[in-house]
């Protein structure tokens, strides 16, 4: 059901190249990486896992509310992530001159299903 879904997510968002989902606890319940990316999603998760975490407590210490997204734009790709639950979130990659509006879109869409089937 997960891989589907994030296959649906990449190849629905021009620039597209991987997503996955990972528990906080660095281990990854799925990806799926488009046929021409050669990235290691894993790792790329696992390092994004704790700077979720910091982002969260940031959040909670200024009494923000709780952490929905969070974006990376760095020079070989943007990653954006949504947070699932209070355990698990979805990360998307996608390059430089991708559509990170669409990715968000389809992300905030899919978030409830992916939710749901973890429950």
């Amino acid at each position: 059901m997960f891989r589907e879904a994030l296959e649906e997510v990449v190849r629905g968002t021009e620039g597209g190249i991987a997503a996955l989902i990972m528990g906080f606890d660095g281990i990854a319940v799925d990806h799926y990486v488009r046929d021409d990316g050669a990235i290691d999603v894993d790792t790329i998760g696992m390092e994004y896992s704790v700077v979720l975490k910091d982002i969260q407590k940031a959040a909670d210490m200024l009494e923000a509310g709780a952490t929905q997204e969070v974006a990376v734009r760095a020079e070989r790709m943007t990653t954006v992530m949504r947070l699932i639950n209070e355990q698990y979130f979805v990360a998307l990659a996608i390059a430089p001159t991708g559509n990170v509006g669409r990715g968000r879109y389809l992300l905030r869409t899919r978030v409830s299903a992916m939710r749901e089937a973890l429950e």
